[in-house]
């Protein structure tokens, strides 16, 4: 992959990651939302007034078109398996901004996608 074709990549991972960060954000104005209808009709106000949703549904807007451009320059089974960067990048921002935990368990499997992501890169297609 060219360095253009990286940063897209790179550009609709840090995109997405994003928008599950702004919306996890939104969703702390609402606390666990019920799997109903009635659930989201409760909820929707709430996330409806919150930067976090409207931010979060722009950035998955704007990373699409990104990743679309990504996708028309290279294979999709390189590119499809570096959305896992998203995971590295959402862990420590979540551990960073939620105080969400990084146990071993997480620490490993980040190492494993680390290391299947410098495989990935290693491809000459």
């Amino acid at each position: 992959m060219n360095l253009t074709t990286w940063i897209l990549v790179i550009g609709g991972v840090l995109l997405n990651a994003t928008a599950q960060l702004l919306l996890k954000l939104a969703t702390g104005t609402t606390g666990a939302i019920e799997p109903s209808l009635n659930g989201l009709v409760n909820a929707a106000p709430r996330l409806l007034s919150h930067y976090g949703s409207w931010g979060g549904i722009a950035c998955y807007a704007v990373s699409v078109v990104v990743w679309i451009l990504a996708l028309s320059r290279a294979p999709v089974s390189v590119v499809y398996p570096l959305l896992s960067i998203g995971y590295i990048v959402n862990a420590f921002a979540a551990a960073a901004l939620f105080q969400e935990t990084l146990d071993t368990s997480k620490l490993v499997g980040i190492g494993v996608i680390v290391l299947g992501v410098f495989i990935l890169s290693q491809s000459r297609t």
